[in-house]
């Protein structure tokens, strides 16, 4: 009986220890742009797209602006290649190439504004969090 007991531990063990390994997974970020619309008409969207290399738009969000300011989190997979073998071999290096922010009118395609960031010179990681925001403000102008 001892001994079957052993043995159900030892596999109970290793079993436990081959499902952490086949699990692993990469985190998920987050890209939040803030900031403000001057003479946005009271409609006013701001859209945000994240492009990642080869032009893929992946993840994107929008938020009416209030008050004249806005602020629109997206959260993105940092996954960046699958695993090759229960799990090994992930990278969890994937982060967007180019932040594509348009002021547009709710319900209309008439865009007042459009402004094209550099993720990589324009966005800054706060600590070691997956968390990454604009170096300074965006201001988008709704005259146009």
């Amino acid at each position: 009986m001892l001994f079957w007991a052993s043995n159900t531990l030892r596999s109970l063990t290793v079993v436990l220890i081959a499902c952490s390994f086949t699990h692993a997974v990469c985190s998920v970020a987050v890209v939040t742009v803030r900031g403000r619309a001057d003479h946005a008409p009271d409609n006013a969207i701001v859209r945000v797209q994240l492009v990642y290399p080869g032009d893929a738009v992946e993840d994107s969000g929008d938020v009416t602006v209030a008050n004249g300011r806005f602020s629109v989190p997206i959260d993105f997979l940092t996954q960046s290649r699958k695993p090759i073998v229960n799990g090994f071999g992930e990278k969890c290096n994937r982060k967007p190439k180019t932040v594509i922010v348009t002021l547009v009118e709710a319900g209309q395609n008439h865009e007042y504004d459009r402004v094209c960031l550099d993720f990589a010179k324009d966005f800054k990681m706060a600590d070691l969090s997956p968390y990454y925001t604009l170096k300074s403000e965006l201001v988008l102008d709704g005259s146009r």
